[in-house]
């Protein structure tokens, strides 16, 4: 018998993180040719942590359980400002994209914290209207799992990102030619 059964939280949690996460860079990858973002950066990325932040606040929740429509609505409008970070991330490919990964990422692990610390259900859901493999009501138990899944999975993806960005930015610096008093102290 596991410790916590996933519930309708911790079942989303996996969906979200999968297309937000996984799919969405993938995509954005995909797009990279025909969608310049690097300016809108802060806009993707305040619209990503909107979504993010609006979709699990308690009465956002209550609306998704209740209403397949709802849910598909809001899962949309997650994929669609992730494809949009992610796309804005590639696109700036800077210190900017750094700072949005290292901002949205700790503002994600800060909900995924909530959920982990938070001392009772925080949704209440009796059960999703669109169902996937979770039937029932979401638990504290429940609740915390999703949290934990966030906390592990949203810095993952991220760190990576920003490592491999990171390690880009540091080799165009070594690229980049020296000045002529460098290069004239060199021969």
């Amino acid at each position: 018998m596991p410790l916590v059964d996933p519930g309708p939280l911790s079942v989303q949690m996996m969906l979200h993180l999968g297309l937000m996460n996984i799919a969405a860079p993938v995509i954005a990858v995909l797009l990279r040719h025909r969608f310049d973002a690097s300016t809108s950066i802060l806009p993707a990325g305040l619209a990503q942590m909107v979504a993010l932040w609006a979709w699990h606040a308690p009465m956002m929740q209550q609306l998704a359980a209740s209403s397949g429509l709802a849910q598909l609505v809001l899962v949309a409008v997650l994929g669609v400002t992730a494809i949009w970070f992610w796309s804005a991330v590639i696109a700036a490919a800077d210190w900017r994209a750094l700072a949005a990964l290292l901002l949205t990422g700790k503002l994600a692990c800060l909900l995924g914290a909530l959920m982990v610390f938070a001392p009772r259900d925080l949704y209440g859901l009796p059960g999703l209207a669109l169902s996937l493999c979770a039937t029932g009501p979401s638990t504290i138990g429940d609740q915390h799992l999703a949290g934990l899944l966030m906390i592990t999975a949203c810095p993952l993806s991220y760190l990576v990102t920003g490592v491999a960005l990171a390690a880009r930015l540091l080799g165009r610096l070594d690229d980049s030619p020296r000045s002529d008093n460098a290069t004239a102290r060199a021969r």
